[in-house]
C-alpha cells in the first residue's frame, strides 16, 4: 500500500482517521487552556508544565496495570468509553474554583485511562489495514495529530485571549464528546484481538514477554528517551513566551506533519533502517541555540526544523512490529504509547525543574543536549550487539555458497 487513496477506500479507516481527530483537537485545546489557566494562578513553569503533560506521568500506571484491555475489550465501546470519559473529566476541569490537588488528580486518571486508548487505538490500526500498510497509515494518522495540533494551538490560543481558558475548556469537552460519537456510530463492531479477561497478571506477562528480547528493548528505549526529552524542550513554550506559546507549538507541529509526510509517503524501504538514528538527532540539534535565546521568528523556524525529526517514531515502530506476534501487537503498541507519553512527562518534569532554577532556554539546551546523548548511546548498543551476529552468520554464508 503506498498511496492515500489505497489508505482512505480500506474499510473503517475512514471513521477511525476521524475520531483520532477531533479528539486530538479536543486534546490540544484543553492542554494548551489548561497550562495556560496554571501558570496564570501560580506562576510556575513546572506547575504549567505538569499540567499539560502530567497525565503522561500516569501512563505507565495503566501500562503496567490495565494494558492486558488493549486486545481484550471490544475496540468500537473501549474507543467511545474512553472519549465520553475525557469529555466528562474536561468539563470538570472547567470548574472555577477547582482546587490544584483535584486538578491534578483529575489529569492523573486521565494519564491511566489514555494509556488502554493508545494500545486500543492502534492495535485497530494494525487490524484494520494491511501489513504493508502500517506505515503509511500510521504516518496519516501522525500527519492528522500535526494538522489538529497547528489548528488546536491556534484556534485554542485565540479563544483563551478572547473567550478565556475556562471556556476553551469547554469547547475541548464537547469535541470529545463528538469523537465519542464518531466512534460509536463509525466504527463497526470487532471482536477482542485475545481471549481471556483483562488483568494485572495478564498485562505483566505480556509486558514481560516484550521487554525480554533485547533487540525490543533497544527499540522501545528509542521510542521512549530521546523525543521525550524534546517534549520537555517543548513544556516549556508558555514560560518560554507566555505570549506566544500557541505559535511555537504551532509552529512544532508543522515541522512534525512535513516529517511524518515525508517519511511516511517518500521514504523507500531501503533507506528507512538507515535513517531512524539521524533523524533523532536532527530532533534535538535545534533546541541547543535555545539558550542563547532566539528572537521569535528564529525561535519558530528552529522548533519546526526539530520536529521534523519526530518522524523517526514511524521508522522505529514498523521494526517494533516486525518483532512482535501478531496477538500482541494491541499491548506492543500501548506499551510503545504509554511508555513514549509517561517519558514525556518525566521530562516536562525535568525541564520544569531546570527551568525554574536557571531559565527556560537554558533548560531546553540541556534537555536537548541529554536527548542526542541518548540516541548516540542507543545506536553504539545496537551495533555492538550486532556486531558476534554478523562475524557468527559469516562464515556459515560462506560455507553455504561453496
Amino acid at each position: 500500500m503506498r498511496t492515500y487513496q489505497e489508505l482512505f477506500r480500506t474499510p473503517q479507516f475512514g471513521p477511525l482517521f476521524a475520531t483520532s481527530a477531533v479528539q486530538v483537537a479536543g486534546s490540544t485545546m484543553s492542554g494548551l487552556a489548561l497550562g495556560s489557566l496554571v501558570y496564570a494562578a501560580t506562576g510556575s513553569p513546572l506547575l504549567a508544565a505538569l499540567s499539560m503533560f502530567g497525565s503522561s506521568l500516569a501512563q505507565m500506571i495503566g501500562a503496567t496495570l490495565l494494558m492486558s484491555a488493549a486486545d481484550r475489550l471490544p475496540p468500537r465501546a473501549a474507543m467511545t468509553g474512553m472519549a465520553l470519559a475525557f469529555g466528562l473529566a474536561t468539563a470538570v476541569l472547567a470548574v472555577p474554583g477547582l482546587p490544584l490537588p483535584v486538578v491534578f488528580a483529575i489529569i492523573l486518571i486521565e494519564g491511566v485511562v489514555a494509556a488502554v486508548g493508545g494500545g486500543v487505538r492502534y492495535g485497530l490500526l494494525n487490524e484494520v489495514l494491511p501489513k504493508d500498510g502500517y506505515l503509511l497509515g500510521r504516518s496519516v494518522l501522525n500527519m492528522c495529530v500535526g494538522l489538529m495540533q497547528i489548528g488546536g494551538f491556534a484556534l485554542g490560543g485565540l479563544l483563551v485571549t478572547m473567550l478565556s481558558a475556562r471556556g476553551t475548556l469547554l469547547v475541548a469537552a464537547a469535541l470529545y464528546l463528538m469523537g465519542a460519537a464518531v466512534a460509536r456510530f463509525g466504527l463497526a463492531h470487532r471482536r477482542p484481538r485475545a481471549a481471556g479477561r483483562p488483568s494485572v497478571a495478564q498485562t505483566w506477562g505480556t509486558n514481560a514477554v516484550l521487554w525480554s528480547s533485547g533487540p525490543r528493548r533497544r527499540v522501545y528505549l528509542a521510542l521512549w528517551v530521546p523525543n521525550g526529552l524534546i517534549v520537555g524542550c517543548e513544556s516549556l513554550f508558555v514560560p518560554y513566551s507566555p505570549k506566544h506559546a500557541g505559535l511555537l507549538f504551532a509552529f512544532g507541529a508543522l515541522g512534525m506533519l512535513v516529517g511524518d509526510t515525508v517519511v511516511g509517503r517518500f521514504v523507500a524501504q531501503r533507506w528507512r533502517g538507515r535513517l531512524a538514528m539521524p533523524m533523532q538527532l536532527f530532533l534535538a540539534a535545534p533546541y541547543l541555540l535555545f539558550a542563547a535565546r532566539p528572537a521569535l521568528p528564529v525561535a519558530l523556524a528552529l522548533a519546526a526544523l526539530a520536529s521534523v525529526g519526530f518522524s523517526a517514531s514511524l521508522l522505529f515502530q514498523e521494526r517494533l512490529m516486525a518483532l512482535t506476534p501478531e496477538e500482541m501487537t494491541g499491548q506492543a503498541l500501548g506499551l510503545h504509547s504509554s511508555g513514549m507519553l509517561t517519558m514525556q512527562g518525566v521530562a516536562a518534569a525535568l525541564a520544569g525543574t531546570i527551568a525554574q532554577r536557571t531559565s527556560p532556554g537554558t533548560a531546553m539546551t540541556v534537555m536537548a543536549t541529554a536527548s542526542l546523548a541518548v540516541t548516540l548511546a542507543l545506536a553504539l548498543a545496537g551495533r555492538r550487539a550486532a556486531e558476534p551476529v554478523e562475524k557468527a552468520t559469516g562464515p556459515r554464508q560462506g560455507i553455504s555458497a561453496t
